[in-house]
């Protein structure tokens, strides 16, 4: 009887020190978030008051929770894919190639859309501070800037390198 399976065993890519860095800073502030709050509904309904600064903290920490995940996902190939036209180019190697540099560049594209938005958000931030812990508002637009050029080099440099794309999601064809 043979008990090996078919398919081979699926092993993590290593990780980087970039990897663990993103993965450190998206623990800390889910760990912050948890507690943060935790600590503020406990006191709110077994003290009857809360802390003012821990819902504009847990906001502050989610969106930099979201666009540092947003950044870790990248290289990974973690993000949504519709690889049903990609499936069927992968008969035809110099489509697929063609098809790769595009979606690369609509990703530089994107990034830059995003970044020059957020770069406005983040210059017009500086100069007002959040209403309970008197942080810069730039702080909120910040991690959309960081991710937009993290996510922008790394598909440059993808695109430079001529890099194949990474058709294997584990997931069904959509």
């Amino acid at each position: 009887m043979n008990t090996s399976s078919s398919s081979p065993p699926v092993s993590s890519p290593p990780t980087s020190a970039f990897q663990r860095l993103l993965q450190g800073a998206m623990a800390a502030c889910l760990a912050v978030m948890a507690l943060s709050v935790f600590v503020n509904v406990v006191l709110r309904y077994g003290f009857g008051n809360g802390i003012a600064a821990s819902e504009e903290l847990s906001r502050l920490l989610f969106v930099w929770l979201v666009f540092i995940g947003a950044t870790a996902a990248y290289p990974r190939g973690e993000h949504m894919a519709f690889t049903s036209l990609l499936g069927l180019l992968q008969q035809r190697p110099r489509a697929l190639v063609l098809m790769a540099a595009l979606i690369r560049l609509l990703v530089v594209f994107a990034c830059v859309l995003l970044g020059w938005g957020a770069w406005q958000q983040v210059s017009v931030g500086w100069a007002s501070r959040s209403v309970v812990l008197g942080y810069p508002n730039a702080l909120l637009p910040l991690p959309a800037l960081l991710c937009a050029m993290a996510i922008g080099v790394m598909a440059l440099a993808e695109l430079l390198r001529n890099a194949p794309l990474a058709l294997g999601h584990h997931a069904e064809v959509e």
